[in-house]
């Protein structure tokens, strides 16, 4: 009897050895890259985390804190927006951060998530007129470093 005990408690170990080294596999793929310093918003700090699905899509979540709003930059801007650079070099409009609409909390902290196609090598924020532009026209905000 005790060896049927043992043998059961030997394939629940093996289960939970398997589940965890799977969690930790799973977490392992995530890229996260902190934001440089910026001379535009010298108190912002921030990260961003890549994550890619089953369905070779990319998972991108920022979060930012300090992040002054754009209505407040100098000159005024009507809109926060993140672009990425791809694996390819091309640059892509992948949304907005809306300062002062409930995005942004009375701390000024900010989060972004998306799913892409693409696959980022960087990730970048500027401080634009128009939310929907096709290409940076503004200074860059916010940046990470390659990765």
């Amino acid at each position: 009897m005790k060896t049927k005990e043992w043998i059961k408690n030997l394939k629940n170990i093996g289960i939970i050895c398997s589940v965890a080294a799977l969690i930790f596999a799973m977490s392992s793929c995530a890229t996260r890259a902190n934001f440089l310093s910026s001379s535009v918003v010298p108190a912002a700090k921030g990260a961003v985390k890549v994550t890619q699905d089953k369905n070779n899509n990319y998972k991108i979540s920022l979060s930012i804190s300090n992040l002054a709003e754009s209505t407040q930059l100098s000159p005024p801007k009507s809109a926060y927006v993140v672009w990425l650079v791809s694996d390819n070099k091309s640059t892509k409009n992948i949304g907005q951060i809306v300062s002062g609409t409930g995005f942004m909390s009375k701390k000024l902290k900010a989060s972004f998530e998306t799913i892409t196609s693409f696959k980022p090598s960087k990730i970048f924020i500027t401080a634009e007129d128009d939310a929907s532009v096709q290409y940076p026209y503004s200074p860059v905000v916010l940046t990470t470093s390659d990765f």
